[in-house]
């Protein structure tokens, strides 16, 4: 009697007990790692001229001092493809005075926009100076798609000068845009001002122009021509 149970207890105890895997803990995510930029290491600093175009020079202090605050650094070392999204930008103010700075790494879109946004704004009106009669009837929205895709989003007013001539120019080049009014509209005003906030842009004045995805404060027609290149 005793033999069979301890063969049973040990038939028991013996069989494989089935029990749930707890999930491997993930590696965490590889963090890049610090660049530091060097005044005399050699890179290539892009910056943001007052006609919108962004030009390269083989010293920081080639830069204009009205663009030095958001410039590209670039490695010739590195593999052009590899800065297709993101690029290093750097304070060259700072790299000057202390003679090398820490970069960040950012969107391409999000450095041609700070940079072009230290330039003095192209045309525009303050949205503090509203006047008082200004029109404030329903929301309306102007294109001249004719089934084009916009290549130039218009955040502006009805009472504003500068988008009025903003909106003849865009008609006058055939260039496919859409006009938003952000005091008639409240999406467009909440749209904006996500992208604005996401750039690291003010929204203190109109037109705003979203220029295949970068802002440019006031109308410039330079600037425009700059971004939109073979639209035109």
């Amino acid at each position: 009697m005793n033999r069979i149970f301890v063969i049973g207890f040990l038939a028991f105890t013996l069989v494989p007990a089935c029990r749930k895997e707890v999930p491997a803990t993930p590696p965490p995510a590889a963090e890049s790692k610090p660049v530091e930029v060097a005044k005399d290491g050699g890179w290539l600093f892009t910056y943001a001229t007052p006609e919108g175009e962004f030009c390269t020079v083989e010293a920081p202090d080639q830069v204009p001092e009205v663009s030095r605050g958001v410039v590209r650094a670039i490695n010739p070392k590195d593999n052009p493809a590899a800065a297709r999204s993101e690029v290093l930008v750097v304070d060259v103010a700072k790299l000057l005075d202390k003679g090398k700075t820490p970069a960040k790494r950012v969107g391409r879109d999000l450095f041609e926009t700070q940079a072009l946004a230290l330039l003095p704004p192209g045309a525009s009106s303050i949205l503090a100076d509203r006047p008082s009669d200004a029109d404030g009837g329903a929301a309306d929205e102007t294109n001249n798609l004719n089934g084009r895709q916009a290549a130039v989003i218009l955040y502006g007013t009805s009472w504003c000068g500068a988008c009025r001539t903003a909106r003849q120019y865009f008609i006058a080049k055939n260039i496919p845009f859409v006009d938003k009014d952000v005091e008639k509209d409240a999406a467009a005003a909440d749209e904006l001002q996500k992208k604005a906030a996401r750039l690291g842009v003010s929204t203190d004045r109109v037109p705003i122009l979203d220029v295949r995805g970068r802002l440019l404060i006031g109308f410039d027609p330079k600037r425009v021509e700059a971004l939109l290149g073979d639209v035109i």
